[in-house]
């Protein structure tokens, strides 16, 4: 089931989180979140934007929500998306159906414009993208330190009214 996010759900979306934290380049942060941190995130995030929570046998299994993605004026009908799922539920198209609903939730909300941001070799996450129809228009090399690596990104846009003239 997916539904709207709620504050007492930090504690299993700090889970899912920090897994990504330790054990991924997925994210840019290399500290695990505290608990705490994350409800103010949930609460500063879910209070203008669009956040969601699968939820199966009353067991938070993945999330998503949309942020602003720059901070100056002209772009506030363009959000930046982010999709966790915890590991043992990946590859069962959770991540589809949330995501499905988030961009439902952008286009009736009124953004023109979503964009993820991939770490190279995330291939699931490309995929994913990829068929819910954003597509690749950036490639950044070398801008994040994670694991003693440098890591590429990659901006995956998708364009919410047919133009955007």
């Amino acid at each position: 089931m997916i539904r709207q996010v709620e504050l007492q759900d930090a504690k299993a979306i700090t889970n899912i989180y920090n897994e990504y934290v330790l054990q991924s380049v997925a994210t840019f942060d290399t500290e695990p979140v505290l608990e705490e941190e994350m409800r103010t995130r949930i609460a500063e995030i879910s209070s203008r934007f669009p956040y969601f929570v699968y939820e199966e046998n009353q067991e938070i299994t993945g999330y998503c929500y949309a942020h602003t993605w720059k901070e100056r004026s002209a772009y506030r009908y363009t959000l930046e998306t982010t999709v966790y799922l915890s590991p043992g539920h990946t590859g069962k198209g959770i991540g589809m159906l949330l995501m499905k609903k988030l961009i439902g939730a952008c286009r009736e909300s009124g953004y023109r414009v979503l964009i993820a941001c991939i770490t190279e070799g995330n291939e699931a996450s490309n995929i994913l993208h990829e068929k819910l129809g954003f597509k690749q228009v950036s490639h950044f090399k070398k801008v994040g330190l994670k694991f003693d690596r440098w890591l590429d990104v990659a901006d995956y846009e998708l364009l919410l009214t047919p133009t955007c003239d």
